[in-house]
């Protein structure tokens, strides 16, 4: 039983070359956490056919006329109704099963509620990306083969990460490598034609997108609850590991946080800015709960001062969850939160308010000791309660023994001094004054210590060669240098443009013009090269005859605004307009700025894929096919579009 609750081994690196490539886990591989997240893909797809069989009953409903066969309908429907009742009551199951991602070594600890991680549908981008870089980059789609394949064994390993930093480091990687991409293929004025589809973690509705903010937002998402997995795996009978545990429900509020900060307009439910705030709350509670738990691990003596820490602590962490619990059962979240989360924040919040009172009689000598033994009890049986309340909490059962445990002993203490005197008056407990040496707090994520290498860095550099700036195709420029002079004058670095071009020189009779790009040089690639480095390959030639091949940046065009049609089933359909800014006057949109992101770093993986043809192609006659070469050049900056508008 317990090598099924063993978390997959993450894949070794293998060696390619000069390159690393990493893997996901092994999807096959029969742990605890793949089985659970199998049972997961599996309702996702039942609710699905269920989801899809209540639409057309209802659309079915709405156009019979014969009185019969309403009623056949009505009663189909709320069979329908029924069966997805049921699967959602599973799919909460799921989420509560917190024990498949404690860690094996704890004992008589209350569990924490990890979140699972959302499941997604394959994504083929290989004939949208061939197709888009020969028409838009005018570039041989076949060059970039490697580089797509690439692409999607990294959304393919994403889909298995290892439970710890590897993990992490790989959705960070393909999260950055999206804003590449987005930059590189996906202009803000026409759709690519690559449908994204995820579905919801708590209710296990799909959502399919033709925008790749969709697929940002989601491996966001997963970021943050590959955290919360890796925080309920730390040993909690170790100050090491509980100071991970705290920081690992930092780090997932952080990056919860930026995803309801940064896209805004999610479609799903599970990433809607009210859920994303309960969820905010929950990590930081538990963070807050774990805290508390490295107060105590040292064990605890009788002395006044340590247990008005413990005391207060346990207040504390009382009065977060009891803030949780309201954020919880507010709409619109209220009904799509689990309700075995609400239960057990209930039941957390008066657990450590009866440990608060129980501390504080501990320390006190006086008439008010019984009081707080009293309002203890109290607390204790209402949590046992709310715990019995709860069919999953219910089969916990290391959740009853704690809530057991620490009952019994209020109440043995609080049966003694009744007994001693049972005449004594009892007056009402004071509340706890919350109070903690340390406050946890969100940890904002930090993608600039991640670094990726552009895979499709060949096509130039990202600032000139972006998806929202449109050139002439290549022009071979054949033409020689007269006594040394070229006739013009170089100016920028990657890439270099023709500047100060004497119209009489032989290279503007060849066709070059001002502002012109060099993008090859007898058929090397100059796109990425300085300006010293053209310069001197261009003055090699001496009086020999020179072929370059410049493009030219075409005027921005009037371009009519997109819609994003989002459908999610049994949800509304919505549209997110990609915002564009139109001058009134002169009745032409204004390309977007382009505004500064993070540095990235190189990934890979091993190569076993099927490559698919692109529905265009360029004329094979002539063009001999280049040998593959492989693969990463050293991490660089880049300017990419802001995509905080969701």
């Amino acid at each position: 039983m317990t090598d099924t609750l063993l978390p997959a081994a993450p894949q070794p690196l293998e060696k390619e070359g000069n390159c690393y490539f990493r893997k996901g886990c092994n999807p096959l591989a029969q742990t605890g956490r793949s089985k659970l997240q199998n049972q997961r893909a599996a309702l996702n797809q039942q609710i699905l056919k269920a989801m899809r069989m209540r639409t057309g009953a209802e659309n079915l409903l709405k156009a019979a006329t014969n009185q019969k066969v309403r009623e056949q309908v009505r009663l189909e429907l709320s069979f329908l109704n029924s069966d997805l009742q049921m699967l959602k009551e599973e799919l909460e199951g799921l989420n509560i099963s917190v024990g498949v991602y404690q860690n094996t070594e704890e004992a008589f600890t209350i569990p924490l509620i990890p979140l699972g991680l959302k499941e997604t549908k394959d994504v083929d981008f290989s004939v949208a990306l061939k197709d888009f870089i020969l028409e838009h980059y005018s570039e041989d789609s076949y060059l970039y083969e490697d580089e797509i394949a690439d692409l999607m064994d990294l959304r393919q390993a994403c889909r298995t990460p290892s439970r710890n930093e590897a993990g992490v480091e790989l959705l960070m990687s393909y999260f950055m490598q999206l804003g590449f991409v987005e930059s590189r293929f996906f202009p803000p004025t026409r759709q690519m034609g690559i449908l994204f589809t995820w579905y919801d973690s708590l209710t296990g509705v799909p959502v399919s997108q033709q925008n790749l903010l969709l697929e940002k937002a989601s491996i966001l998402f997963n970021i943050g609850a590959l955290y919360t997995q890796i925080g309920t795996r730390c040993n909690r009978q170790t100050e090491a590991g509980l100071e991970s545990t705290v920081d690992a429900f930092q780090r997932a509020a952080g990056v919860l946080n930026y995803l309801k900060e940064t896209f805004t307009h999610t479609p799903s439910y599970d990433m809607s800015p009210a859920m994303l705030s309960v969820l905010v709350k929950m990590m930081l509670a538990q963070a807050q709960e774990s805290t508390f738990e490295k107060v105590c691990l040292p064990g605890l003596q009788n002395e006044f001062f340590l247990l008005v820490k413990v005391a207060q602590e346990a207040a504390k962490v009382g009065e977060v969850y009891r803030q949780l619990h309201t954020a919880m059962n507010q709409e619109p979240v209220k009904e799509n939160i689990p309700y075995s989360w609400a239960s057990l924040a209930c039941v957390k919040a008066h657990h450590y308010e009866a440990l608060a009172h129980y501390f504080t009689a501990t320390l006190l000598i006086d008439h008010q000791r019984k009081s707080h033994l009293c309002q203890a009890v109290t607390h204790h049986e209402e949590s046992m309660r709310e715990a019995s309340l709860c069919k999953k909490l219910r089969n916990i059962d290391v959740l009853q023994e704690v809530l057991s445990a620490a009952h019994d002993r209020s109440q043995l203490k609080y049966t003694q001094l009744r007994e001693d005197d049972d005449l004594l008056n009892l007056t009402d407990a004071p509340d706890i004054v919350s109070k903690t040496e340390r406050e946890v707090e969100i940890i904002v994520p930090q993608f600039s210590k991640v670094t990726v290498t552009d895979f499709f860095q060949k096509l130039g550099p990202l600032s000139v060669f972006s998806a929202n700036k449109r050139w002439t195709a290549p022009r071979s420029i054949h033409f020689t240098a007269e006594e040394g002079d070229l006739g013009f004058t170089l100016r920028g670095n990657s890439p270099v443009q023709v500047h100060f071009l004497d119209p009489y020189c032989s290279a503007a009779a060849a066709g070059t013009k001002e502002g012109d790009y060099i993008v090859s040089i007898q058929d090397v690639d100059c796109k990425w090269l300085t300006l010293s480095e053209v310069m001197k390959m261009l003055k090699s030639f001496g009086q020999d005859d020179i072929e370059m091949k410049v493009v030219s940046l075409l005027d921005a065009t009037s371009t009519m605004h997109s819609k994003c049609a989002t459908y999610s089933v049994g949800m509304q359909k919505t549209y997110s307009m990609i915002c564009l800014g139109i001058d009134v006057d002169d009745k032409t949109d204004k390309t977007k700025k382009v505004s500064k992101k993070l540095s990235f770093l190189s990934w890979g993986t091993n190569k076993n894929r099927q490559k698919s043809a692109s529905t265009l192609c360029l004329p094979s006659v002539g063009v001999t096919m280049p040998p593959v070469k492989k693969k990463l050049s050293s991490p660089f900056s880049l300017l990419n579009t802001d995509s905080s508008l969701y």
